[in-house]
């Protein structure tokens, strides 16, 4: 007879503990603070370029230093919160993150300031995978599906708000920072944070993951390097020859990777990542959903600031006042899907496939139709639309993923979901880019913003194109888990019998 590991909490109160709220709103701060930074330092490049004499090269790598840091680290760091405790994880890497944040305020040089987003992302991969586990772990069932929502708020929020903070504190020129405040924002955000969580915050690990797998963490470390790192960085290199060499490492270290685990675990030791957690089809699915979400939202975001501020010439806080009405279209909806997929179930993802994909076309027909005389504002009803949409979709999708997973692989599940979404917004920008490059280059309209207008709407065909797949495979993930329900059911009667 096999007997389950069942992940235990230091103590079983905090389910009843009416600071879970205000412990949420500790952690949900660091879902902030490192989505924000994945945004907000795009609008200060001009400025960090004319201080620090940056290169073209080194501004590429102070964009990219933190996202492949953080996308490449997730998984590792949700195991050591496994290991040694997710409180534990998540304090440090906000006192880390903190830090790296004040060095980044303070870097004298571009290549001190590229070490230091590279840090920033290092001990956002130790905070950020603990988030999801530890609302997981501390709410109840009936509670969940709100703490979620809140979660998807909260990333809604960030999103929208990088470039509208970002564009606001560069123009204000607070204390005379410069492009300074961008980084130092999140110290005194960061400070409470760090102060609250200390007593608010409830500790968990899971005890079966006793040590760390060192050798298949470098391994899959360097698989998602070898995926990451050409599609942060090919495209604005131009795809030479290395990007090709990088990606087609990818299946191999992967390969490498698997067979590794497989003996670990023949071995009796602990693997990096459990192969249970992969035999289930549903949460497979669920990654190839995340995967899609994203693309799909990263893509938009960026196609459409390109054509903005490159193309029409405004700037970046009048670009970010174009998401506004996303922004808040996503936090509603956010705050409000958990009581519809109470009601009416999983299907609730279905009708915010259609939302989204309905205001993705509304926005086509507007860009197409009236081409470089397009005003900025003039899309606010389209992207409130698709606000609505993704925030239909993005809590709930995560909340029912988890569901469907077994206590014990709750952090591990947790820091794959998060590296997911890092390495879909890569993916949605590198495969969208092109087509949307492509256009612009072969466009023979003379007019800058129309071609620009132009070179949107052909990659925008293919984001619809991907919100047509989105909606497969959620008709696949429901079926999926209909399926799953009968079979729990005799099992649950064999157990019982």
């Amino acid at each position: 007879m096999f007997r389950r590991v069942i992940e235990v909490t230091k103590t079983n109160k905090s389910m009843l503990d009416p600071r879970r709220w205000w412990a949420l709103a500790v952690v949900l701060s660091a879902t902030f603070m490192a989505l924000l930074d994945s945004f907000i330092v795009n609008v200060a490049i001009p400025s960090i370029q004319s201080d620090l004499r940056a290169s073209a090269s080194d501004i590429q790598f102070i964009l990219a230093g933190y996202t492949l840091a953080y996308a490449v680290l997730l998984i590792t760091g949700s195991r050591l919160g496994d290991m040694f405790g997710r409180k534990r994880l998540f304090l440090t890497g906000m006192l880390g993150f903190v830090v790296a944040s004040a060095l980044c305020g303070a870097a004298p040089s571009a290549m001190y300031l590229i070490l230091f987003r590279v840090l920033q992302g290092v001990t956002a991969a130790a905070m950020m995978p603990q988030v999801l586990a530890m609302i997981h772990m501390s709410f109840p069932e009936n509670e969940k599906a709100k703490a979620i929502g809140l979660y998807g708020a909260t990333i809604g929020i960030a999103t929208v708000s990088g470039q509208l903070l970002g564009g606001y504190l560069i123009s204000q020129n607070l204390f005379d920072l410069g492009w300074r405040s961008v980084f130092l924002v999140n110290v005194p955000i960061g400070v409470a944070a760090l102060l609250a969580g200390i007593p608010l915050l409830q500790e968990s690990r899971n005890p079966a993951a006793r040590r760390l797998d060192l050798t298949g963490a470098l391994l899959l470390t360097a698989s998602l390097l070898a995926l990451a790192f050409p599609l942060v960085q090919g495209r604005e290199a131009g795809w030479p020859a290395w990007s090709f060499i990088l990606l087609a490492c990818f299946p191999v270290c992967l390969t490498l990777f698997i067979i590794y685990e497989r003996k670990i675990l023949k071995n009796g030791k602990s693997p990096l990542l459990s192969p249970s957690l992969f035999r289930d089809r549903s949460f497979r699915l669920g990654i190839s959903l995340i995967l899609v979400f994203y693309a799909i939202a990263s893509a938009l975001f960026f196609t459409l600031a390109v054509m903005l501020q490159q193309g029409f010439g405004y700037s970046a806080f009048t670009s970010g006042l174009t998401y506004l009405p996303l922004g808040i279209g996503f936090f509603l909806a956010s705050l409000a899907s958990p009581k519809f997929v109470g009601k009416f179930g999983p299907a609730v993802l279905l009708v915010g496939a259609i939302i989204t994909a309905g205001g993705l076309g509304c926005t086509w027909e507007m860009v197409h139709h009236d081409g470089g005389h397009l005003v900025w504002n003039a899309l606010w009803p389209c992207l409130f639309v698709i606000g609505i949409g993704q925030g239909t979709c993005a809590a709930p999708l995560i909340g029912t993923i988890l569901s469907k997973v077994r206590q014990e692989n709750i952090g591990t599940a947790s820091g794959v979901l998060t590296t997911a979404t890092q390495l879909s917004t890569a993916l949605g920008v590198c495969f969208v880019g092109i087509f949307f490059y492509r256009a612009l280059v072969i466009s023979d309209l003379l007019d800058a913003r129309a071609r620009y207008a132009h070179a949107f709407t052909v990659a925008l065909e293919f984001v619809l194109f991907l919100s047509v797949i989105y909606a497969f495979l959620l008709i696949f993930f429901m079926k999926s888990g209909q399926r799953r329900q009968p079979e729990q059911a005799v099992s649950a009667s064999g157990q019982r019998g």
